[in-house]
């Protein structure tokens, strides 16, 4: 995929299901492409970063780096993302730390959005900020719920048992 594309490549994502053509024009003209190698860290947890993703290709792990133990820093997979999905949703929070780290499992190829300029691009446009900000409450709404399975996956019998 070139950056000549973007626009093709964005009308086929989920993230632009339902969005007015202008409006993916719009966030389109924001877009580039990404690309990363497997193992890749594309960011850390709380890293100050403000760029937003949407995968084309290729796999990404969500994890949670846990305290150390026994001089092992342990790592916990929050979620497996795959075409289609997004991930650096706090972008819309400028300032503000990543609350998981994302790691490429295999070559990934994205589209990335700069935070700022797709914050300012909402502030000028209110119709483009609120539909922009409802399809990126879907992906906060997603990992969250991803996060919550996690969590009872860890607390249950079974995962008590194999000392987990």
């Amino acid at each position: 995929m070139t950056s000549d594309n973007v626009l093709e490549t964005l009308k086929a994502q989920p993230f632009a299901i339902e969005l007015e053509p202008s409006h993916i024009t719009r966030l389109a003209s924001m877009g580039k492409v990404a690309r990363f190698g497997p193992d890749h860290v594309i960011f850390k947890e709380g890293e100050l970063t403000d760029k937003f993703y949407l995968i084309v290709s290729g796999t990404v792990a969500l994890e949670m780096l846990l305290p150390e133990m026994n001089r092992a820093r342990s790592v916990l997979r929050v979620q497996r993302l795959g075409p289609g999905d997004g991930l650096g949703w706090s972008a819309a929070l400028v300032g503000r730390g990543k609350h998981f780290q994302a790691r490429a499992l295999d070559n990934v190829e994205a589209l990335v959005f700069e935070g700022a300029e797709v914050l300012e691009a909402c502030r000028q446009d209110a119709s483009f900020g609120f539909a922009f900000m409802v399809r990126l409450l879907d992906v906060v709404s997603k990992r969250l719920q991803a996060t919550r399975v996690q969590l009872v996956d860890m607390h249950s019998p079974v995962a008590r048992q194999a000392g987990i």
